[in-house]
């Protein structure tokens, strides 16, 4: 079978494609880009309560699958896909208001709706963020404007009195001169789909651990590709040489206690309804998959 490799919204893919590695180590693949040929819309998933959990649960095409480690881990745990778990990676994230805004400290968020993706990591996140500042009652989260994209446009148009972004959308806030409030950053999990050829994966793997590398020397080399990750009617703002590296693959593992206190920690928030009733299983074993 053809191994699928559908850019993350991230370099590393990126890299890995133009310098060949995937092609070096063997890997016989289908890069397809989804972004620009959808216009942002596989970002959107419709509003409320649509997000990345559903998205999962829904299926997706791409043989490697990428979302915030909570998410991936209740999916695997409820038999949507398993969680890879010989690496993670981490994603810079923040909570963003305009330059304009009164809300200058984490706790001026109070009662203040804060624009996040339903069960995405902007979700798990800011709660993660706030609860050191702010009671439970006073974090006020929209899931009401969708996923990243539309979250981006409400908050450049001034449609929306914060927001809570990662990776691209970031740092295309920060260069704009949105206030970042309080820092937000979030693991992300690999989520396999099917069945696919262990020495695959094992070939995709070392494929983005060489372009990892090339990004930690020179990430300046390689940030142009975050166009490539958004729609062009952004294009003309984005400078992206002002811009950091983002989200960094960690080739280390996602544990077992990990995986046991981040169900854990969103049981006890029932982010879930109905709790750990709905979580799925607690075993490890049946939701992660280890192949290194």
């Amino acid at each position: 079978m053809t191994f699928v490799i559908e850019p993350h919204f991230r370099l590393q893919e990126w890299v890995a494609e133009e310098k060949g590695y995937f092609k070096e180590e063997g890997l016989d693949y289908i890069f397809q880009e989804k972004v620009q040929s959808t216009d942002g819309k596989i970002h959107d998933q419709g509003g409320a309560k649509k997000g990345a959990y559903q998205s999962i649960e829904a299926g997706r095409k791409s043989d490697v699958n990428c979302a915030c480690h909570w998410t991936v881990s209740v999916a695997a745990s409820n038999g949507h896909g398993k969680l890879w778990g010989d690496i993670y990676s981490v994603t810079p994230a923040a909570v963003f208001v305009p330059k304009d805004s009164p809300v200058m400290k984490p706790e001026d968020l109070a009662g203040v709706p804060i624009s996040v993706g339903y069960q995405s990591g902007s979700h798990y996140s800011t709660i993660q963020a706030l609860e050191q500042y702010l009671p439970t009652d006073k974090i006020n989260l929209s899931f009401s404007e969708g996923l990243l994209f539309t979250r981006l446009d409400n908050l450049l148009e001034g449609r929306s009195q914060a927001s809570t972004l990662f990776s691209g959308p970031y740092y295309m806030a920060e260069q704009l001169g949105f206030r970042k409030i309080i820092d937000a950053t979030f693991m992300i999990a690999a989520s396999l789909v099917g069945n696919p050829n262990p020495e695959d994966l094992k070939k995709f793997y070392r494929a983005l651990q060489r372009a990892q590398r090339d990004i930690d020397v020179r990430p300046d080399r390689y940030l142009h590709y975050y166009k490539k990750e958004f729609p062009v009617r952004y294009h003309e703002l984005m400078d992206t040489r002002r811009w950091g590296p983002g989200e960094r693959i960690v080739f280390e593992p996602y544990t077992e206690q990990v995986f046991s206190e981040s169900r854990d920690w969103i049981a006890d928030r029932e982010i879930f309804d109905g709790g750990k009733k709905t979580m799925g299983t607690d075993s490890y074993k049946d939701a992660v998959v280890r192949i290194m």
